[in-house]
């Protein structure tokens, strides 16, 4: 399902790197059994103020999304999402495999829970409990792993992945199935520096592997547009889509 999916959200500049990995790419997350053994605690990269502040940004971006879910239609989720091979449905679906991929290089997994198939909000709440685990465990949190982007401690990775997914995702979803698709004019923001400045190689298909587009090209808005058109623009969203 690989697609022009960015990093969703707020994030730091390392956060727009992988945020996009398809489902096949997942894999790519694990480090192999010598990088696992070799994590160690870094407390000096990570002090509890920027947990604290990891931890309620994912909290508050996973329940706006919890609630864009719970707001769908039964008939909507089969709608077309603004990324052209996903429906409403598989955005959820993508965005649950991406708290998979935080997980791994931990070496944990999801908990038991029901599919995005058979119930897209309780597969979404579950993912959810499991990542926030690591997050508020302080020596878990503070876990240095290896990433398709290198080095980096846990909670910066959930951080910078898929806590930023949820925003982005949140509005694809919101857009897909006709709810309330405004961002968090903060969370605007905190993405337009970091979208304006995305290298080339960000939009460039397979510059972090086979079959990963993390972002597709920029869509053209009138620069008088509202600040969240022109990031959707900046991150391959048309701000005028309608799904079909």
């Amino acid at each position: 399902m690989s697609e022009e999916k960015p990093p969703d959200a707020g994030l730091d500049e390392s956060a727009l790197d992988v945020a996009g990995l398809d489902d096949a790419a997942l894999d790519d997350v694990t480090p192999d059994d010598a990088a696992l053994d070799n994590v160690t605690p870094d407390d000096a990269a990570l002090d509890d103020a920027a947990l604290d502040d990891i931890v309620r940004r994912f909290r508050r971006r996973s329940e706006r999304f919890a609630a864009t879910v719970a707001g769908v239609a039964e008939t909507a989720w089969g709608n077309q999402s603004p990324c052209a091979e996903w429906t409403a449905r598989d955005v959820v679906g993508h965005v649950v495999d991406m708290h998979q991929a935080m997980l791994t290089p931990v070496g944990r997994a999801l908990s038991p829970a029901p599919t995005v198939d058979e119930d897209p909000l309780a597969a979404v709440h579950a993912a959810r409990a499991d990542v926030e685990a690591v997050l508020v465990d302080p020596t878990v949190a503070r876990t240095v792993v290896g990433t398709p982007m290198g080095q980096t401690t846990v909670a910066r990775h959930v951080d910078e992945v898929v806590s930023a997914d949820l925003v982005l995702h949140g509005w694809d979803l919101a857009r897909a199935t006709f709810q309330d698709d405004t961002i968090d004019p903060a969370e605007v923001e905190r993405m337009w520096p970091t979208a304006v400045a995305m290298p080339a190689e960000m939009r460039t298909p397979d510059a972090f592997g086979p079959g990963i587009v993390v972002f597709g090209p920029r869509v053209a808005v009138p620069d008088d547009a509202p600040l969240q058109d022109r990031l959707l623009g900046e991150l391959g969203r048309d701000p005028d889509f309608t799904p079909r």
